[in-house]
């Protein structure tokens, strides 16, 4: 006869058998946060936040449009030094300028979601964004594209129309630098999607080196286009009416 220890023991060790093993949880592995390229955000700046809401009423608020103009400080330049070159060559067309010095690819997103461009019915939409993103390193190349990607993908869906005209984005230096990371956007996005190279117009590549490292002559000021190089923009293969 068993001891009541040694019962105990025994019923124990059975009972233990009997029970399913809890199998251990792994712990999830941490998904990489997503970039702020992506992350739609408005404006925290004064400046940025008043322009901003003059843009929102436009898109709000204005009539439809053959040619919207969508970007940072560059496109915002056409209300200012080259002004004379927007009323002479892009005016006529039925243009609106939704430019915001400052902006990046997140601020247009941001953008877009509080006031879809759809009402506008534009039939040509004109893209340069991504240059605060590098500039101001809050992006690497790579987000940077991403946020391109994502601000191309929302404006073919809000203006099914429409032909999405993504600009390179200007250098900051002399030297080929990562900005130029449009063209894939382009590649993924298909569709009414087309890439315009400001660049070979604007400047001349010293064609000695690889690609990767063209130098430019480039007049001082960049990436802000002078009025003159404003004019380039406006030449065969822009929007036409």
């Amino acid at each position: 006869m068993m001891s009541a220890p040694l019962s105990l023991l025994v019923l124990v060790a059975s009972l233990s058998m009997a029970m399913p093993r809890a199998v251990a949880q792994q712990p999830a592995a941490a998904s990489a946060p997503q970039p702020s390229s992506l992350i739609p955000a408005d404006r925290t700046d004064k400046g940025g936040k008043e322009r901003c809401e003059t843009l929102l009423q436009r898109a709000q608020k204005s009539e439809p449009t053959k040619v919207l103009f969508v970007g940072d400080s560059i496109t915002q330049s056409w209300e200012g030094p080259g002004r004379d070159a927007w009323q002479e060559h892009i005016a006529p067309l039925g243009a609106l300028n939704l430019g915001n010095s400052g902006d990046r690819t997140e601020h247009v997103l941001w953008r877009l979601q509080q006031a879809p461009l759809t009402r506008l019915e534009p039939k040509h939409v004109v893209l340069m964004i991504g240059t605060n993103n590098l500039g101001h390193h809050t992006s690497n190349a790579a987000e940077t594209l991403a946020g391109v990607q994502a601000v191309v993908k929302v404006l073919l869906e809000q203006c099914p129309k429409a032909t999405v005209h993504v600009l390179e984005i200007f250098p900051r230096s002399a030297q080929f630098d990562p900005m130029r990371v449009v063209d894939q956007a382009v590649e993924d996005a298909g569709g009414n999607c087309r890439i315009a190279d400001l660049l070979m117009k604007l400047a001349h590549p010293n064609q000695a080196g690889p690609a990767n490292s063209r130098t430019y002559h480039h007049a001082p000021g960049l990436p802000h286009p002078l009025p003159a190089w404003l004019r380039c923009g406006t030449g065969p293969g822009g929007p036409s009416p």
